[in-house]
Formats: structure tokens, C-alpha cells, sequence
């Protein structure tokens, strides 16, 4: 039986060959294992910004009866803020299509400063909240339509907003009503300025009461104690100034259900 040839000599090319393999090789497993060094905390951040969003979005929409979007610091990483149970800076802004029955409404805020620790009261604290409430023209004219009877059927021409004199005028085919927008117990409220229909002047007593329910249930009676500031009118409705300092975050349940899943 004839005797198999010997092997190939190990010639340097194909030990060139075989080292540049190997360090492909090398390098590709480098490259996969930086990949996912990167990758999981960076999946872990977005994972956890958007848990953390939501969750804040959720509690908003519910005070406020409408769509409500949230956004985080660029640093530090929310997934740190979340390990640490410290968030330095929230920004939320509701979607502008209502606060609880006021139409057109829209609320901006930024919270700083945020604790969290659980305790048998409260879920923890912030520092301060500062935020703007904007109230358009169009949006106190459906809340009005909708919400007080005895108004709505007269004010179905247009409302004018005047800077000038701080008031707001709302115009019908045969009545007309002004209001000024006040502060009035930590909320804000549209004091009836004068009220006319078929040229005779109204009984403002009325109106006014549901006016102050109307607004009242809108813009009062916040949790974390928030507060009204300021109020302005502007060419295109009303806005007012809110905020808080020092407040402590409620438990949920029976002090505020819209926080029971924070």
C-alpha cells in the first residue's frame, strides 16, 4: 500500500494567512461585545425614559381631563434618575383641548427638583413647579356655550379679547356680556363686568355663580397645592401663571387616585 504524501510545508504566506483570519476573528468579537456594551444602556435609558414618560403623562391626563406629553433633561440619564429616585427636571404639556370642563384650555409646567420616597402619606416631593395656563377665546366661548345655560344661548356671535383694559367681551345677536379675569381663591375666575340683553341690563348674580363653578372646578383645587400666580389677557384669550414650591407628591388612593400608579 503506497504511503500518503506528506502535508504541505507551513509555507510563510499561509501563516499570513491564517493570522490576519485570526484577527478578524479577534476584531469582530471586539466589535460585537462593544456593540452590546453600548447597546444595553442605551436600550435600558430609552426603555426607562419611556416607562417614566408615560407613567407622568398618565397622572397629568387624569387631573386634567385631556392628552398630556412629558419630556426629561437631556442629562443626567433618566435610567440613573430612576436608580436614584431623584429627576431633576420634568417638562409637561397637555394637548389644549380641555381642563376638566374648560374647552381650550391648555397647560405647560416644569417641575424641578423631584424626590421620590414612599411612605404611608406620600410618594415623596419636589422642589418647585412653575407653569403657564392658556385659555383661548373660541375655548371660553364653547365652555360658556356648554357649561352655563343661562349665558351660552346669548353669547353665539364673537368673543374679543382686549389687552387694553384686561377684559373680555362676549357678543351675541341680541345680549352681550364683559368679564375680567381675576384671581380669586388661588384659582382663576371671570368676574362679570356688565351683562345686557335686548339693551337692558342682567342681574349679573346668576352668571356669575356659574362662572365661578365653571372656572372653580377648571383651575382650582390642584394637588401638590398648586396655585395661581398671575393673570393677563392677551390678543388671543387669557393666561395665567401657577406654581408651587416645597410640595409633597400625594400617595394615591384615597388622597388622589390620579397618583396611585406613580
Amino acid at each position: 500500500m503506497p504511503t500518503p504524501p506528506p502535508p504541505p510545508p507551513d509555507t510563510p504566506a499561509t501563516r499570513r494567512r491564517g493570522f490576519f483570519a485570526n484577527r478578524t476573528s479577534l476584531l469582530l468579537i471586539l466589535l460585537i461585545v462593544a456593540l452590546l456594551v453600548i447597546a444595553v444602556p442605551i436600550g435600558g435609558e430609552l426603555y426607562a425614559r419611556h416607562v417614566a414618560s408615560t407613567t407622568v403623562a398618565n397622572a397629568v391626563a387624569c387631573e386634567v381631563q385631556d392628552s398630556a406629553s412629558v419630556s426629561f433633561s437631556p442629562a443626567p440619564p433618566v435610567l440613573w434618575q430612576y436608580l436614584t429616585e431623584d429627576y431633576s427636571d420634568i417638562s409637561v404639556q397637555t394637548g389644549g383641548n380641555q381642563v376638566r370642563k374648560a374647552k381650550g384650555m391648555k397647560v405647560s409646567f416644569d417641575i424641578r427638583d423631584i424626590k421620590l420616597n414612599n411612605t404611608s402619606n406620600s410618594q415623596g416631593t419636589i422642589g418647585s413647579l412653575n407653569g403657564t395656563v392658556t385659555w383661548s377665546t373660541d375655548g371660553i366661548k364653547q365652555s360658556i356655550q356648554n357649561a352655563i345655560p343661562v349665558l351660552g344661548k346669548f353669547v353665539s356671535g364673537e368673543v374679543t379679547a382686549n389687552p387694553g383694559d384686561g377684559t373680555v367681551e362676549l357678543k351675541g345677536t341680541f345680549a352681550s356680556a364683559t368679564v375680567k379675569p381675576q384671581i380669586v381663591n388661588n384659582g382663576l375666575s371671570l368676574q362679570v363686568v356688565s351683562l345686557t340683553a335686548l339693551g337692558s341690563t342682567m342681574s349679573t348674580t346668576t352668571v356669575q355663580k356659574n362662572l365661578d363653578g365653571l372656572t372653580s372646578k377648571a383651575t382650582q383645587n390642584y394637588p401638590l397645592g398648586i396655585h395661581a400666580d398671575s393673570v393677563k389677557v392677551t390678543s388671543t384669550g387669557v393666561e395665567a401663571t401657577f406654581s408651587t414650591s416645597n410640595a409633597t407628591i400625594p400617595s394615591g388612593g384615597s388622597q388622589d387616585p390620579c397618583f396611585a400608579n406613580l
